[in-house]
């Protein structure tokens, strides 16, 4: 059965108006906030069709109404579909050029918290999908090898390793051909038990080398892909709302929050199940981090060019402001794009 426009009228008079209360919300505030001519009976019956539909539940015995996670979601997803959203500036984000990205990220993460009174968070930008983009092998003294990879974002990895066999400096050149000629422009992923086995055989009696330096294309991805950073604010604005202030659960959400490798999941999973817009809603149950249950999250991506890319998350209840915090990350995502491409030039 899908909801009419009184219905949609209605649950959203009662999300907005628990958002702002907190409290539960009965027919004759609801006639009130929607300033209609529908009476408090209308209403009352529309409500009851609400919560046999399950958008909106009775948590006492009293006459008033919160809404239910999938109630949420819907509000959520209407939100999302309009296609005119104004886009409210932020007062100030103090994205400017400050001389290393990680004051910029602390500073934005400070001013999400403060400007939308939840917890914030943003993740340092990796390469994601890295690819190879060159290798160069090179005789540096008696068996000894230095292997200089680089990868996407021109990230440079150099490593010496010991080499038992002896090579001329003619196969060493040969050597270098045939791994950029096989390997440059691909991720890891792509170079297959495939792609391997045809370099070892082109290789011939030097297949050690090509071990050598496919483990240090590898090492050179894994090492910035372990190099995670993420910055936080605002944990303590958690207290500010009753459902979440539970000794217990105010607790785990705090330890949450200062835990890089939970959080990674949290990011991983918002990377993963990205939407078209960038932003992904997490209501109650379908966090991905099981302290954050009686939370909702919403997550955007931001992208600073060629593969490099971080996660913006805001934590806070259930009833949050989610037109404030929607249009908030879109313009933060819109002056990061803004701001990084005018650096570029």
């Amino acid at each position: 059965m899908e909801l009419d426009e009184r219905k949609v009228t209605i649950l959203k008079a009662i999300i907005k108006n628990y958002m702002e209360t907190g409290e539960p919300v009965g027919s004759r505030t609801i006639s009130k906030y929607v300033n209609s001519k529908w009476s408090s009976a209308t209403i009352r019956n529309e409500m009851s069709d609400l919560e046999e539909m399950g958008y909106i539940v009775q948590p006492h015995t009293s006459a008033g109404r919160i809404p239910s996670d999938k109630g949420y979601r819907f509000y959520v997803n209407q939100i999302l579909q309009e296609k005119d959203n104004e886009v409210t500036e932020i007062k100030e984000l103090m994205v400017q050029r400050v001389g290393r990205l990680e004051l910029v990220l602390k500073a934005l993460a400070k001013s999400l918290a403060s400007n939308t009174n939840y917890a914030a968070m943003i993740s340092g930008p990796q390469y994601h999908r890295n690819k190879l983009k060159f290798i160069q092998l090179s005789k540096v003294e008696a068996g000894g090898l230095l292997i200089v990879t680089v990868v996407e974002g021109n990230i440079i990895k150099n490593t010496m390793v010991a080499m038992e066999e002896e090579i001329s400096d003619e196969e060493l050149l040969n050597l270098n051909i045939l791994l950029n000629t096989n390997l440059n422009g691909l991720t890891i992923e792509e170079i297959n038990l495939g792609v391997i086995s045809r370099l070892k055989e082109q290789a011939g009696t030097h297949r050690q080398v090509v071990d050598l330096a496919l483990n240090e294309v590898a090492a050179a991805i894994k090492a910035d892909e372990d190099d995670f950073q993420i910055y936080t604010s605002g944990a303590t604005n958690i207290f500010k709302y009753p459902e979440l202030s539970d000794s217990q659960k105010a607790r785990e959400l705090l330890s949450t929050l200062e835990h890089t490798e939970t959080l990674q999941e949290l990011v991983n999973e918002a990377g993963g199940g990205e939407s078209e817009t960038g932003i992904q809603v997490y209501i109650g149950d379908e966090s991905p981090v099981q302290a954050m249950k009686d939370c909702s999250v919403v997550t955007a991506s931001y992208e600073l060019g060629e593969g490099l890319k971080g996660t913006i998350g805001i934590i806070g209840p259930k009833r949050m402001d989610y037109e404030k915090v929607l249009k908030t990350l879109r313009t933060l995502m819109t002056q990061l794009d803004a701001t990084f491409k005018k650096e570029e030039r």
